[in-house]
């Protein structure tokens, strides 16, 4: 029925004898415009929900267990306790106010391109029926929610046996609020970042580049571990780590896959590029430590798929199964060579290689997006990466990297100054050598 607006207006100009054209005409293009409207998609709603919770399973029990099983016995349950915790408050937070920071417009334009609004606080106004292009707003805000829970979850182990519980707690809910949520919308919630062209699937510049150098300033902060260099502090259970890893890596599928936010060819490409990628990456990981150290260890396996699954996720949409390829033997490679040789000549405690793994990571794969992007994987009209003839792209992949760099560097260190201003940040030495899950918890391990 045509009451007001458009169709009134056209249709009291028309002579009676040409009513039944007009209306016609009418009802076509009433129907292109419908054609055009969002439309909730069942396919990529179902999809999507599979997504979130593939997501879900890389914090718990995944990294979860990939951390636990490399710090000792002694701090098992701190590190599962330490994970747990942040899925409960980054859950809680996400919904009163880090969605609408990240995603949603500020009132201001100039603004806008920095932070996000604060309209859907508490998720207000949020309806059952309001859509995110194909899929309900409700479930890209849950599937955003899990990538807001991973990222501080990664950060733990880059200080694992050291840190209060009390203090992780109020340290990561700043850190989501002022770090996290700015950088989600510079890049994805219309943003400088985002505006400026940079190049970031699913979170190399979001995820992880920001975690890892924020666990690099943690750890340096918080200082090293008691007998660091001379105890042995080797994993206590590395079967734990591998099942942690395989639920990373299964779960990573929802990670890149997902954020294509459709069931589609783009991404079923996306998973075929996270699974060549990973497996290359451990490959490489494995075959450089058995040159180095003359032993292939089931760590370093580990380690290489995980680093592959970093690098690829800011290509993972953008690049051929060839591309992905070559990201993840560099990964491998490259992120060995920073967990090792260059952390021991530099003599920082990242106690599990957050930075060495995820800053790296994450750093030669926004890199190499800008290289390997292509045309055949986008659909763009115009060169998106070199490989294309656009080799300005890896500028501007820098760039994202430099600001990402730089707010979560200088921003981590100020929370947590602040935080240890009024809780402290590390544990007595005597809980530290007695171990963090007895003095912390009351639990522990048999």
């Amino acid at each position: 029925m045509i009451g007001t607006g458009i169709g009134a207006g056209v249709l009291r100009k028309i002579p009676l004898g040409a009513t039944a054209t007009a209306l016609t005409l009418l009802a076509s293009v009433g129907s292109a415009f419908a054609d055009t409207a969002p439309k909730l998609d069942s396919g990529n709603t179902a999809w999507m929900l599979t997504s979130t919770a593939l997501v879900l399973l890389m914090t718990i029990p995944g990294l979860a267990l990939f951390y636990g099983g490399m710090v000792r016995k002694k701090n098992v349950v701190t590190m599962s306790a330490q994970n747990f915790v942040i899925v409960c408050i980054m859950t809680v937070l996400w919904v009163v106010i880090g969605y609408s920071l990240a995603f949603r417009t500020n009132p201001s334009e100039a603004m806008n391109a920095y932070i996000g609004g604060f309209d859907r606080m508490f998720l207000h106004g949020l309806d059952v029926n309001a859509l995110s292009g194909t899929i309900p707003e409700s479930l890209f805000m849950v599937f955003q929610m899990t990538f807001a829970i991973i990222t501080p979850a990664l950060i733990t182990g880059a200080f694992a046996d050291r840190m209060k519980f009390s203090s992780l707690i109020v340290f990561m809910s700043l850190w989501l609020i002022f770090i996290y949520a700015p950088i989600a919308h510079w890049v994805w919630g219309g943003g400088f970042l985002g505006s400026a062209g940079v190049l970031d699937f699913a979170g190399g510049t979001v995820v992880h580049i920001n975690a890892g150098i924020a666990g690099l300033v943690t750890c340096l902060v918080l200082g090293p571990r008691k007998g660091y260099g001379h105890e042995n502090m080797a994993p206590h259970n590395v079967v734990l780590t591998m099942i942690g890893t395989s639920l990373l890596w299964v779960g990573w599928f929802g990670f890149n896959a997902g954020s294509e936010l459709a069931a589609d060819g783009r991404a079923s490409f996306a998973m075929v590029a996270t699974q060549v990628a990973t497996g290359t990456a451990a490959l490489g990981w494995m075959f450089a430590e058995w040159i180095v150290h003359k032993k292939p260890t089931l760590l370093g396996m580990c380690s290489g798929a995980v680093a592959g699954l970093v690098a690829i996720t800011p290509a993972a949409g953008f690049v051929t199964p060839s591309g992905a390829l070559w990201i993840g033997l560099a990964a491998g490679v490259i992120c060995f060579i920073a967990s090792t040789s260059v952390k021991r000549a530099l003599g920082y405690d990242d106690a599990l290689d957050v930075f060495g793994v995820h800053g790296v990571g994450g750093i030669v794969g926004a890199v190499l997006t800008g290289v390997f992007a292509t045309m055949a994987v986008t659909g763009a009209t115009t060169p998106v990466g070199g490989i294309d003839g656009n080799w300005a792209q890896i500028m501007v992949q820098i760039k994202g990297i430099g600001f990402t760099l730089v707010w979560s560097g200088i921003g981590t260190f100020v929370l947590l100054m602040i935080t240890k201003a009024f809780f402290g940040l590390r544990v007595t030495p005597q809980e530290e050598i007695e171990g963090l899950d007895i003095n912390l918890h009351g639990e522990t391990v048999q």
